[in-house]
């Protein structure tokens, strides 16, 4: 039969009669049999590794290894731990702005306290949640009999990955990962209502519909007012700071220094500028001004998309301090474009000022043309230069205090006008916005804590795959989740959760940077529109990456969700309920599939491309699995062997997702990894049913102590199982059969306990 691999041999089982069957072998301690697999970065963030090693026979009759192993992840705990911690002072930062939102009529007045009193109420349930997550110790994982403990809300269900290592006598090794993990769904918070995908349709019905007392902008005009916001908190003290440092190089002298220092100083300078080319932030400000005391207008303003024509080309104006947006007396509505306009002009001042030091500079004292032509020049930036060698701090420190007036500026009416654009999504329904808004964040924190786990454990084992690190900062990486939730019951709520999670996932970008200590766990930076992931790697890793991700380019995912109810309950949802939910799920993800596959095509070498279709026409998959999506089929499985497929053939991270990632999952994943054996490894067609009742041999797993469930210890002596039920769709059809079927339940358990 050969060798078995070094470990600790728990159980073995063979077939004496022509020796035919598996070679299985418990291991303790698993070996590394791949370079891949002793990655100690990965191993600072997988913990708790079960293997299993396998022999079957391949077509030809010779053997192929295989190893399979389940880990669990210590960011379980780590991600949602970052993320809360963020939110806590995204939350408090915005509490702040209402605060200083000046002063308001009554009415706007009594609203801004309201929502205050509410909002506090938020942040110090979220820092409760995060003392009580910073406890926990022991387990690296969250199980299923959990998933209802408040506490545990941000945690994901039953984080794993599931690796199956193929050593086959023709092919060369082959790693095949999953992750295993609960549907990210608000379980705490139940399903009466509904999920995140129904609820947020509802409330956003609602507001559109709102009464006279609420200014309605829409959810793009919103999540517009945050993105500004967040430029205003960002830019503001980098452009102050390059400020300082283009100061800085002029009082060395330094033309070289003040080129770059310009040059920095210019790009911040005009992302600021273009932050509030938007007509959100003359609206609001509109807006802002009729909430003023005293500030009223026959008609109320009304939010419009769009972008400035054109930018008053007036001279800079002085800058005036106010308080607050001018009254209606002295109202005027293109007042902030010359406000904003000013910053511009401001930036071109000191450009002009800077090539005149260093034209000066390179022409020399001896140079009579350019004094004549010096004369000759009457601009409001030449008077200020007197003598060619006066000292140039002196000359560039009144225009950089322009500068920063004017931005202080545009940063104050710009804060208070978008803050009172938030105020009027908050203040339409307390407390349900934020209850939302907290069970979005619930389970978005789930399906990031995934997300990051199986993006690390492609990074690591994919490093040294050919053009892998091109396609990941060209075209990002297809992320595809394998849901096995039914149409039925709650299970609707937790697929409608599942879905607004996993779309959230796009406003998620990752940043790989160099590791410098021994703390290698990611962090995470950003809000609630825009997050980054900061991986860590080795030093020497970090050196042979592509420029553009050394340089901090932003790493994009495309998260993809096709789901398919496979369950009793699904049965039911078919014959006598509604499955349109699942259906155009799976419709709108397979055009974010395609999307994904045509600027693939479009922009990936035509070598690395020809390297995914070796054995399979991604077009022809793609155009099959449309087919299977339009045919409307029962329980059609072929959906998700289609989508698994493409995404193996795109170098994708594959994701595996049932109510509690235990049953379904096990079941969905033990069937692809013996496919995979049969279609790519030539498993001997007459043991695939052999191997897959070893995968799912609970004989087998002599780790679990004879439990059926490492969760709960039930023995498997005392738990019945669920084949010696029959279909419950068949009670339906006749009250007579329920008498059967209680009576034949009740023998058969009578029998299992005798």
């Amino acid at each position: 039969m050969g060798e078995i691999e070094d470990g600790e041999a728990d159980n073995i089982t063979t077939d004496v009669q022509g020796q035919k069957c598996a070679l299985v072998c418990e291991c303790s301690v698993p070996e590394s049999v791949s370079r891949k697999d002793n990655l100690p970065f990965l191993n600072a963030v997988l913990k708790n590794p079960v293997c299993k090693l396998y022999r079957f026979p391949t077509s030809d009759n010779k053997w192929m290894q295989i190893r399979e192993q389940m880990s669990e992840s210590i960011l379980s705990f780590h991600i949602p731990k970052e993320l809360i911690s963020l939110q806590i002072k995204e939350d408090l930062c915005r509490n702040q702005e209402l605060k200083e939102l000046g002063e308001l009529s009554p009415h706007w007045d009594n609203l801004r306290k309201n929502v205050l009193t509410h909002c506090d109420q938020m942040v110090n349930m979220y820092q409760d949640i995060l003392t009580e997550l910073s406890k926990e110790t022991g387990s690296s994982f969250k199980s299923s009999s959990s998933k209802g403990e408040k506490t545990l809300e941000f945690v994901p269900i039953n984080l794993h990955l599931q690796r199956m290592h193929v050593h086959s006598p023709h092919l060369k090794d082959a790693l095949y990962d999953v992750i295993t993990v609960g549907a990210p769904a608000a379980h705490f918070q139940g399903f009466k209502n509904g999920g995140l995908r129904k609820l947020l349709h509802r409330f956003e019905a609602e507001r559109r519909n709102t009464g006279y007392q609420f200014i309605y902008y829409s959810p793009e005009n919103t999540a517009k007012a945050k993105e500004v916001l967040s430029n205003i908190n960002q830019l503001q003290p980098l452009i102050a700071t390059h400020a300082d440092l283009l100061l800085n190089s002029a009082s060395q002298h330094s033309p070289d220094s003040l080129k770059n220092s310009l040059k920095m100083l210019s790009e911040k300078t005009e992302l600021f500028v273009h932050a509030f080319k938007d007509q959100l932030v003359r609206s609001a400000l509109l807006a802002l001004y009729t909430a003023r005391p005293g500030g009223v207008l026959k008609k109320p303003p009304s939010p419009k998309s769009g972008t400035e024509e054109s930018i008053s080309q007036d001279p800079p104006l002085p800058v005036r301090r106010q308080d607050s947006i001018p009254h209606h007396s002295d109202y005027d509505e293109e007042e902030w474009d010359r406000v904003w306009a000013n910053v511009g002009k401001s930036l071109n001042c000191i450009i002009a000022m800077v090539d005149k030091l260093i034209e000066r500079e390179s022409g020399g004292e001896g140079s009579s043309s350019s004094s004549k032509d010096v004369e000759k020049d009457s601009s409001p930036v030449d008077s200020i230069i007197t003598h060619p060698k006066e000292d140039w701090y002196e000359q560039l420190y009144p225009l950089i205090l322009t500068l920063k007036d004017c931005m202080g500026e545009v940063v104050n009416r710009a804060k208070q006008s978008l803050t009172f654009v938030l105020l009027q999504e908050l203040a339409y329904s307390l407390p349900q916005c934020l209850m939302l808004t907290l069970r979005r964040d619930i389970v978005f924190s789930q399906a990031l804590a995934g997300l990051v786990c199986g993006f690390i454990i492609k990074l690591h084992t994919s490093l040294y795959e050919p053009g892998f690190l091109e396609q990941l900062h060209t075209v990002g990486l297809i992320v595809q989740y394998e849901g096995l939730l039914s149409t039925y019951s709650e299970e609707i709520g937790m697929l409608e959760d599942m879905a607004v999670g996993i779309s959230d996932l796009k406003k998620v970008a990752f940043k790989i940077i160099e590791a410098t200590s021994n703390d290698v766990l990611p962090v995470i930076t950003g809000r609630r529109e825009h997050y980054v992931v900061e991986v860590k790697v080795p030093a020497r890793v970090f050196e042979s990456l592509p420029l553009q991700i050394k340089e901090g380019q932003l790493l994009h995912v495309h998260p993809v969700l096709f789901n398919v109810g496979i369950n009793e309950q699904q049965t039911l949802a078919e014959r006598f309920g509604d499955v349109s939910l699942q259906e155009s799920i799976n419709q709108e993800n397979f055009e974010l599939l395609k999307e994904y596959y045509t600027v693939f095509m479009e922009k990936m070498p035509p070598d690395y491309i020809s390297h995914f279709q070796e054995q399979n026409d991604l077009k022809g998959l793609l155009e099959n699995l449309h087919q299977n999506i339009q045919a409307k089929k029962r329980k059609n499985v072929e959906i998700m062997w289609l989508a698994a497929t493409i995404c193996r053939k795109l170098n994708g991270i594959r994701f595996t997702c049932c109510k509690s990632a235990k049953d379904r999952t096990s079941m969905s994943v033990t069937l692809e990894q013996c496919s995979i054996l049969r279609d790519e490894h030539q498993l001997h067609k007459d043991f695939f049913i052999r191997a897959l009742d070893c995968m799912r041999s609970r004989q087998t797993q002599g780790a679990l102590n004879e439990s059926d469930d490492p969760e709960t210890g039930c023995l498997t002596d005392n738990k019945p199982t669920s084949r010696h039920f029959y279909p419950v769709a068949l009670l339906l059809v006749s009250s007579h059969l329920l008498v059967v079927w209680l009576i034949l339940s009740l023998a058969l358990l009578l029998a299992k306990y005798q």
